[in-house]
């Protein structure tokens, strides 16, 4: 009898892979307008993991995955949900143990075609039929889990038995408590490109931790905001993969020089994989040629949390002219850079301009976020330095505690004005 392998081939499966060539579905510029959209809204009220929640779509773009190093309870799933609610993706999320057994992560034996002898996996509704993927506790899984999972992060294919699957995975994220010290772990944890490190909330955001909490717990998820969709995740990934990086490659090189004499050493996969980040991260700015304004991902590729505070210190003038308007927060925790931080100040002002209080308690609570804006960009930048995002945020606050222009009047995107040398 001929044991042919069995192979997916339904059309809303496929997908290509990040080694592929994928074609240019709609205009960069309004594929990343959409997501920014999406973004700013399905990162409403995620405090202290906004920066989480743009990374791990960075890492969709890129085609690559994010570890999550932080402790129980920090919004780490939460975050991933947000994300697959944005971009209308089919999400799969499982706690791993010592004992999850493969098929309660890829599917079960078909027993029917088992009786016929092939050994073959109904893998609906399991992980090589989701987009996006949450696995926590993830080194907690046995050995036959995580060789497989290795297949699937590396090459987008399940293989078990009979069975030959290509996934339509865009990102993987896993999450655990601490990074592995076990070695024979080391080379499953290097698929993991990105890696992020949580703190629980800190005290003087509390009040918002728990405002949102609250409002996460009896309103109806994904309300109130407009999402992008998977043909504009695929054409920004097009855009990452096309763009010219002729430009930034020296700085980059000049980058890792940097690391390493710090004593930061990356290995060369993860130097070379890099690249991607930082094209997807000009191709979520809207730009087909990546630029130093893209360079800050590389410090997300460090693999421990002390390295990576190293690296922001030893890359400061490497990254100043950092910035993102999709990713606001990831671009500033990533380089700390003033254009960085710049961009999401404007785009938090500009969210608040366009609230419409209802009532007097929310025109006092409004007054007063308005007014922490300005005081954040009074105390962050010296007049004659504020970027023009900002003095026209400042201007619109101004006139709004004074009185002025109605909130409906603030534009929903402008383009982005902050400086740069070229």
């Amino acid at each position: 009898m001929s044991r042919e392998p069995f192979i997916a081939e339904r059309a809303d499966l496929a997908y290509d892979g990040p080694s592929e060539a994928l074609p240019m579905k709609k205009p960069l510029t309004d594929a990343a307008a959409a997501l920014r959209i999406a973004l700013s809204g399905a990162t409403r009220g995620l405090v202290e993991r906004e920066a989480l929640a743009e990374l791990i779509a960075l890492s969709a773009v890129a085609g690559e995955h994010v570890l999550v190093i932080g402790p129980p309870g920090t919004a780490k799933s939460e975050a991933v949900r947000r994300i697959a609610r944005a971009v209308d993706a089919r999400l799969f999320e499982y706690l791993l143990g010592r004992f999850t057994e493969p098929s309660e992560i890829f599917g079960p034996i078909d027993l029917r075609r088992l009786k016929e002898g092939f050994v073959e996996t109904e893998t609906a509704g399991m992980l090589p039929e989701a987009e996006l993927a949450f696995l926590d506790e993830v080194f907690k899984g046995s050995t036959a889990i995580l060789n497989t999972l290795l297949g699937i992060l590396n090459e987008r294919v399940f293989r078990r038995g009979h069975t030959l699957v290509r996934c339509p995975l865009r990102v993987c994220v896993g999450a655990s408590n601490a990074l592995p010290e076990d070695e024979s772990l080391a080379a499953f944890s290097d698929r993991f490109l990105v890696r992020v490190f949580l703190d629980p909330v800190p005290d003087p955001r509390l009040e918002e931790l728990l405002e949102a909490g609250w409002k996460l717990d009896h309103e109806e998820p994904g309300a109130g905001f407009q999402p992008a969709s998977l043909a504009d995740l695929d054409t920004l990934t097009a855009a990452a993969r096309q763009a010219d990086l002729a430009r930034v490659r020296p700085h980059l090189a000049h980058a890792i020089r940097l690391l390493r004499g710090a004593g930061i050493v990356l290995s060369d996969r993860r130097a070379v994989r890099v690249q991607g980040l930082v094209a997807a991260a000009a191709a979520l700015a809207g730009r087909a040629r990546a630029t130093d304004a893209d360079l800050w991902p590389l410090v997300l590729a460090v693999p421990t949390r002390e390295q990576q505070a190293l690296a922001r210190e030893c890359l400061g003038e490497v990254l100043a002219r950092t910035e993102n308007a999709t990713l606001p927060a990831a671009a500033e925790e990533a380089s700390l850079g003033p254009l960085a931080r710049a961009t999401r100040i404007a785009a938090a002002g500009r969210d608040a301009l366009r609230e419409q209080p209802r009532d007097d308690q929310e025109l006092e609570d409004w007054m007063l976020r308005l007014e922490g804006i300005a005081r954040e960009i009074d105390a962050g930048f010296a007049p004659d330095t504020l970027p023009p995002d900002l003095v026209e945020v400042r201007k619109r606050i101004v006139e709004a505690l004074r009185g002025g222009p109605e909130p409906s009047e603030i534009p929903e995107e402008p383009e982005l004005k902050a400086v740069r040398s070229s």
